[in-house]
């Protein structure tokens, strides 16, 4: 509830606007069964034509009345249940901006997913439900029994009888689904994540003739997720016709005391009509307002799962006040720094330490898991080093504004990532303004123009989600291209051109060291043809460093190196 009370106080104008419809729509409700008896038992009775129209004016008075305040209520609902869940969204997004991949890790894609889109829609659906009946119900009910009370002292008791039984059921209920509620989120938090595996690993999926074994997955989940389900409505469902049931036996009590009554003098027919109109309001009131407890539990849930997200404090922080700008450029130093995943114990990056100027290019090399792609990940600070410190321009990359220490560089990950839409804004994405000679140029650098113009709308061809309809090469030279527009201080390829064939490798490290004097470049490599050029080479081997220099000095010095170069090299380029 405080979360729906935070961001529903922002419409304090519509919530007043919608306690004012409502009591709109229960002077209908309420009034017209009063109105009714009055003309049965005085009007028909008397057969007072003229007391029968004037009543019936009335009744047409309040009825547009009571439209005009029910349509104002579903406006006012709706309008702030959808402004609130927009906010709350906007603010899951703005919050999931702020995380580093340790965040991403622990609460996993497609959890932060279902929280985003299902979640919050159980909030809009019960924060609607809540507007609605909320206040209208306790007024309803209350002038209700007032009514009940005036009408009949002896009827109401048959309230008093219902009442207690519809009230226990409904926290019964309510302590029931609870557990069931949060076992569905989560159960269709796997739902989510398997359905996502699929979408995005087809190919894989496909290529291993894995689709039964798939689909059995899918199945399971799903299954488990329909039983939960299953259980969960059937509990909801089973209110209303509990309700009818007691509404109807609680009819025919009345009916039989009552026609005592009326051959007793002691009633009236038009109050007998007032009174079961009233009963039902009452009954019915409480029954609605059941049903905001009974959607509460889930609500509940989904809230928490929401306020997880909002609530969570970002190990990576942006310091207040954080350096933009330094008098010092084209610098970067690692200072003995060790570095340990936040899950986890054994560090994989120990005691590094090497420096990085303008004009130079330094290469990274080693096994697969010596920690080369964790070491430039630690420089956009995408992950904080454990000990030791990481300076760019002399500044600790602690004490800059994140988003100016990003802004130096010019990221292109392992993992090559397209987004929808055409050529031209996945260029710009890595500069917003750039013009067209600027977008033209970094293709050409990056290798990607000619085939850009074999395209039939060249530049404003259309990139499907995640550049599925281009291949893992045009991938990696768009990536690239969109680093290059920004012309950055520093450049980081984590194994961007292997997906290059030779000769393109060959023509892009070309352009690539005119394009990049002025700059730092940071390569990760696992083909050697990529890094023989580079100023300096550092092997890591298991998180540490065993070797620094040219490709001719660690050939001589480093074993390792000697045994990478020996597996790629033949005998006449190691002679070299």
């Amino acid at each position: 509830m405080k979360l729906i009370l935070k961001y529903i106080k922002k419409y304090k104008l519509l919530l007043v606007l919608n306690i004012i419809s409502i009591f709109g729509f229960a002077l209908v409700e309420l009034g017209i069964p009063t109105i009714m008896a009055k003309v049965i038992d005085i009007g028909i009775a008397n057969k007072d034509i003229a007391y029968i129209r004037h009543m019936g004016i009335v009744i047409v008075v309040i009825s547009v009345v009571g439209s005009m305040g029910s349509i104002l209520l579903g406006y006012c609902s709706s309008k702030i249940s959808t402004s609130m869940i927009r906010d709350i969204r906007n603010a899951i997004f703005r919050k999931s901006q702020e995380f580093s991949h340790s965040e991403y890790d622990k609460f996993g894609i497609s959890s932060m997913i279902t929280r985003t889109t299902n979640d919050v829609f159980q909030l809009q659906q019960f924060t609607n439900t809540l507007l609605r009946t909320a206040l209208l119900t306790p007024v309803m009910f209350i002038v209700s029994l007032v009514m009940i009370l005036r009408t009949s002292l002896q009827l109401s008791a048959v309230l008093a009888i219902t009442v207690p039984f519809i009230v226990g059921g409904v926290v019964i209920i309510a302590k029931k689904s609870y557990p069931l509620s949060e076992k569905q989120q989560k159960k269709l938090d796997g739902l989510n994540r398997i359905s996502r595996e699929n979408l995005t690993g087809t190919r894989v999926i496909r290529a291993f003739g894995n689709d039964d074994h798939e689909n059995q997955r899918f199945e399971k989940i799903n299954n488990d997720y329909a039983s939960v389900s299953k259980k969960l409505y059937k509990l909801m469902a089973i209110p209303q016709p509990a309700f009818f049931i007691l509404l109807n036996f609680a009819v025919l009590v009345i009916f039989w005391v009552s026609s005592k009554m009326i051959n007793l003098g002691t009633l009236q027919v038009g109050q007998l009509v007032a009174f079961i109109e009233y009963l039902f309001h009452a009954m019915f009131s409480i029954i609605l307002f059941s049903m905001v407890f009974i959607m509460y539990p889930k609500a509940q849930i989904s809230a928490n799962r929401i306020q997880e997200i909002l609530d969570e404090e970002p190990i990576i922080k942006n310091p207040i006040d954080g350096i933009k700008d330094t008098d010092i450029k084209g610098i970067v130093e690692f200072n003995n720094v060790t570095f340990t995943y936040p899950d986890g114990e054994i560090p994989v990056l120990r005691d590094i330490s090497f420096t990085a100027v303008k004009g130079e290019t330094v290469a990274f090399i080693g096994s697969t898991g010596s920690g080369k792609s964790t070491l430039i990940n630690l420089i956009p600070r995408f992950y904080d080093v454990t000990k030791g410190n990481i300076k760019i321009d002399g500044v600790d990359v602690r004490d800059y504004d994140l988003k100016a220490l990003r802004e130096k560089m010019g990221f292109i990950p392992q993992k090559t990532l397209l987004f929808a839409g055409s050529i031209d804004t996945n260029i710009k994405f890595g500069k917003n303004d750039a013009d067209k000679e600027e977008v033209e140029h970094s293709a050409k650098v990056a290798q990607a123009y000619d085939f850009i113009n074999s395209k039939p709308k060249k530049f404003e061809e259309l990139i499907s989600e995640s550049g599925s309809n281009v291949s893992g090469g045009q991938k990696q030279r768009l990536s690239i291209a969109r680093a290059l527009v920004r012309k950055p201080e520093i450049y980081i390829f984590d194994d961007s051109f292997s997906a290059l064939d030779f000769k393109t490798d060959a023509l892009l490290r070309k352009r690539l060291k005119d394009e990049t004097r002025d700059s730092i470049v940071l390569i990760v490599a696992q083909r050697m043809g990529s890094i023989l050029d580079a100023n300096k080479i550092i092997v890591l081997n298991e998180g540490e460093i065993v070797g620094i220099g040219t490709h001719k000095e660690l050939l001589k010095t480093c074993g390792i190196y000697h045994e990478i170069a020996s597996s790629q090299l033949t005998k006449e380029e190691l002679a070299q």
